[in-house]
């Protein structure tokens, strides 16, 4: 999970440093690169290339 993958392992300052720091994290590693059950354990940016390519 989220938690589990991100913020258990950060210490935040304040609010805003946490909430810039999930949105990088959900915008760069979350949605582009970690594999995802629901499209067969691609990551997201694989599952795109390989639809293009259909």
């Amino acid at each position: 999970t989220l938690k589990t993958e991100h913020v258990y392992f950060c210490s935040f300052k304040t609010r805003e440093e946490a909430k810039r720091s999930l949105f990088d994290y959900i915008e760069v590693y979350y949605n582009r690169e970690r594999r995802h059950s629901s499209i067969n354990y691609m990551s997201p940016d694989q599952f795109e290339k390989m639809a293009m390519s259909v």
